[in-house]
This record gives C-alpha cells, structure tokens and sequence, in this order.
C-alpha cells in the first residue's frame, strides 16, 4: 500500500517525524503544537454510516447520513490508493479498559503528529490494561490529504467520515482535524455496545473516596473534563465510558480538553498536561518565546491539548470504577433560565438524557461562531448511531439497578441570557458540585419548580443564595418568566422527534405555569 509503514512508534519517534517533516512546531516546553487547516471542529454533516442488513432497521436514520456499500466500497480502495507512495504510520491500541467490552484499533496515517495524536488518546497496550485476545478489531484509514468525489463515493462534499459498521472500517478524508478520529472509535463503540448490555456514555468520570464512580454528561465546553478532574477523586476518563454490569470502564487511554482560556489557577491538572513533552496542542497560538497563549482564539475558540491520562497526577487504576453513586448532566444555559444545581428524579433523569439540552460552544463545529441553544439527544447525537431510546431505556434500567442519584449542573449563564447575563462563576459550580457527590444535598431542603418540576436546594453553604433562584437574578423578573416559557416550549416541541415511545411527561409543565 505505502512506501514504508513505521509500526507503532513510541512519542519520542513520532515527535521527532512530525518536526523532521515541518508538520509541528514545539513549544517552550517540548508539546507539539499543530494546525488543523480550514477544518478546526468536526463536520458532522459529512459523515456517514454504511447502510447494509446489520445497521438497515437498527440505525437511526433521521441522525445519520447513509452510504451504500458500494460507495463505501470505492471510497476505501481510493482512499487506500492515495496513500501508496507515502511514509505511513501505523498505530494498533485498545478501545475500552475493560478487556471483555474492548476494541482493538489499527490505525494507518500519513501524518506523525495524527499517529502521536491517537496515541496519547486511547490505550497503549502494555499500560495498565491488559489487552484481549477477543478483542473486535477495527481500521482506521486516515487519509487527510485526499479529496472524495460525491459522485463516485456518495458523500455530501469532498471530506467524509464513513463507517461501515459490519467490517468496523472507518474511511476519513479530506479534513486534518483530529478528533475525527478519535469520535469515529466512539461511534463505533456506541453502535455495539448495547448489544453486550453496556450503556455507551458520552461522560467524564471519576471515583470518590467510597470507589463509587460519580458521573459527568455534558457536550463539548459545559466543563466535563474540568470538573471531573479534581485531586480528591482519581479520575477514571475524561470524555467516552461504558457502563456495564460490573460498574464504569474507560474507553480510552488520553484526554482531549478544551483549552480556551486555560489557566493554572482554575485547572492546574490541564495546564500541567499542555507543558508535558509530547502533549499535542491543536490550533493554540504559541507566542514569540513559543509559549502556548490560551487566550488568542485568532484560529478558534476550539483549540485543544491531547495527552495521555498518565500525565495527571490522580488516576484510578485500570481505567475502571464501580457502580455510580452519582451522575451529573452539565449544561450550559444560554438562556441563562435554569439553576446551578437541581436535583432529578429518575424520570426526569431520563427526560433531560434524551433532550440533552445545552449550548453549543463557539468553534466546536463548523458554522459555529457564538454560543446557540441546542438539544444533542444523550449528550452527544452525533456520536449515538441508535435510536435515543435505546439509550435512554437502558439508563432508566442503570439507574433503578444502581439507586444512583442524578443530578442536574447549569454550568451557563446567570442573571440573563447570553450577551446580558453573566457566566456561573466555576468556584461556585465546584462548591455545588461537591455537595451533591458528598451527599451534603441528600437532606438539603428543597423547593419544587414550577415550570421544570425539578427539586432546587433553598441553601448551599458557600453559595450566593440568590443565585440557586435564577429568577431573582435578573433585573426584570418578567422577562426571566418569558424567557423560562420560552425555553420549556423548545423543551417540548424538541421531545416530539422520540415519538410516543418516549415518555415526555417528566418535561416543562407548561400547563401549570400557564395557570
């Protein structure tokens, strides 16, 4: 196929390639800073799932672009072709801590800083989790440099991410981003997991001092890798788990963390990482002393660091917890309408699960340029090839087997929406965050709300008062109110996609505000 293959090749070699072929700068401190080019978030609306007799009735369509076997089928042999002549990189890791729920991963790339990329971010085998021999293998043909032909290969455009979920081959063309990469593993995971009864979540998670894993569900920029990083709580991964019989496993081996405005005060672990040799730093602007500056979004608001979890000083070990005592859905509100912290019941749980309400963080997908409202159905639609019930039914069958409790963090906007109101400040967000994985909120007194029927604490030691009431916040409590129906309105009219095998009545209770 290529020139010559170089087979897993530790970071040291990889660095050393990336800067031999002008593919890299290095930082002050030896991390690998990259450009991505014109693609700097992903493009969901160029990939694709093959449409065969394994994923026909199982997929669920209205998510999912399709392509048909025989264009999937052109696409490899051209994508493949294109590579012949090139220096390859080949990188073979493990998907998933757990060896009887695990993926063994190959990896074929044109790029060293692509194969030092995937490297840091999922298992390296050999390190602390052992590998299995029955592991499903997948292929990965990252071929960034060629360009698709919509005609000859079914896609939208000349970059494409297609899967064929039977073979487990992913194609990726035509875009440099990485974390198409690492998404396309995730996807895959997501579409075989429920078969072997392990819920695929899209969570950071970490274990308290009890070996109880808390839970943290939340798209792109709510703050699930900074608020599951935190010394007191070994962190089991920072972004794709699986939740199986026997209790949490990580998918991966790395970290992928937002850096925009990174600091060393608010998250030391992170700003650690992006000074470790070998650390992979995506579309942040170094200056002259080729220090990384956190603060220039020149390029985009989604710039990123890659390392691997063995940088962060509290790790659990093995990559893998016991059943969750807790789990949190974050949410950025930008409508600045729900409170810090609410608690859910377990029909709620599933309610908000489903509707995954956030907001989109400015650069992590194309188009994006400000903060917009969004629903993104299990904290991650694009990633959940299967109908959001079939998640959703197996996190209601989680949460009854577990007795966890769930919690809902608003990690947006206070006071008003965004442009008016302010961001939740993050000290107040972890004083929050620690009181319901303690167990401080389990006793707390709490009010019911109106409009959203979830319980809100009155008080929380440490926290401005009227900041658990967003309400009293705003300088025109009307406005707060027009804004609140408005909200629970996109609420419901979002919930109707699920049809009626989904339960909607643990939503916004629009008639009794009404009243």
């Amino acid at each position: 196929m290529a020139g010559s293959v170089l087979a897993n090749a530790i970071a040291p070699e990889l660095v050393a390639r990336a800067v031999q072929g002008e593919e890299c700068e290095l930082t002050a401190d030896g991390a690998v800073s990259v450009r991505t080019g014109a693609f700097t978030g992903r493009s969901p609306k160029d990939k694709f799932i093959v449409r065969d007799g394994l994923t026909e009735t199982s997929v669920w369509w209205d998510n999912s672009g399709a392509m048909s076997p025989g264009h999937f089928d052109r696409l490899l042999a051209d994508a493949t072709a294109s590579l012949a002549g090139l220096g390859i990189y080949r990188q073979d890791l493990l998907a998933g801590a757990d060896p009887r729920h695990q993926f063994g991963v190959t990896v074929l790339t044109p790029s060293a800083w692509h194969a030092l990329f995937i490297r840091n971010l999922l298992i390296r085998p050999g390190e602390a989790v052992p590998a299995s021999p029955s592991a499903s293998p997948v292929t990965i043909v990252h071929a960034p440099q060629f360009r698709a032909d919509p005609a000859r290969h079914g896609s939208r455009t000349d970059t494409v991410i297609a899967l064929d979920m039977s073979r487990n081959i992913v194609v990726i063309a035509g875009t440099s981003y990485a974390g198409e990469i690492k998404k396309s593993v995730f996807s895959l995971f997501n579409f075989h997991a429920p078969r072997q009864g392990v819920l695929p979540m899209h969570c950071s998670a970490n274990l308290g001092p009890d070996g109880k894993a808390a839970l943290f569900f939340g798209l792109s920029g709510t703050g699930k890798t900074t608020l599951s990083n935190d010394p007191a709580r070994p962190l089991i991964g920072d972004d794709e788990h699986g939740w199986s019989a026997t209790g949490v496993f990580n998918l991966e081996g790395g970290c992928y963390a937002k850096t925009i405005k990174l600091s060393p005060s608010a998250e030391p672990e992170i700003f650690a990482a992006t000074k470790r040799f070998g650390t992979v730093l995506e579309n942040v602007v170094l200056d002259g002393a080729h220090v990384p500056d956190f603060d220039d979004v020149s390029l985009t608001e989604n710039t990123r660091a890659a390392y691997p979890l063995t940088v962060l000083p509290s790790v659990a070990p093995g990559s893998m917890g016991g059943t969750p005592r807790s789990v949190v859905f974050l949410t950025a509100d930008a409508f600045g309408v729900l409170p810090p912290v609410a608690r859910l019941t377990p029909e709620q749980a599933v309610y908000h699960f489903l509707s995954g309400y956030t907001a989109k963080v400015a650069g992590t997908e194309r188009g994006i340029t400000e903060p917009q409202a969004t629903f993104s159905a299990c904290f991650g639609a694009p990633f959940m090839p299967l109908h959001p019930t079939v998640y959703g039914e197996m996190l209601a069958e989680k949460l009854a087997s577990s007795g966890a409790a769930t919690w809902l963090i608003n990690t947006g906007w206070t006071g008003g929406g965004y442009g008016v109101g302010k961001r939740i400040d993050i000290a107040s967000t972890r004083r929050l965050l620690t009181a319901a994985l303690d167990g401080s909120l389990d006793d707390a007194e709490m009010r019911i709300d109106d409009l959203f029927g979830f319980a809100v604490p009155v008080v929380v030691p440490g926290v401005e008062t009227r900041l658990l009431t967003p309400r009293q916040t705003w300088a025109d409590p009307e406005a707060y109110d027009r804004q609140a129906l408005h909200l629970a309105g996109l609420f419901r009219a979002n919930f109707e996609k699920f049809g009626t095998g989904a339960n909607a009545s643990p939503g916004p209770r629009l008639a009794q505000a009404a009243a």
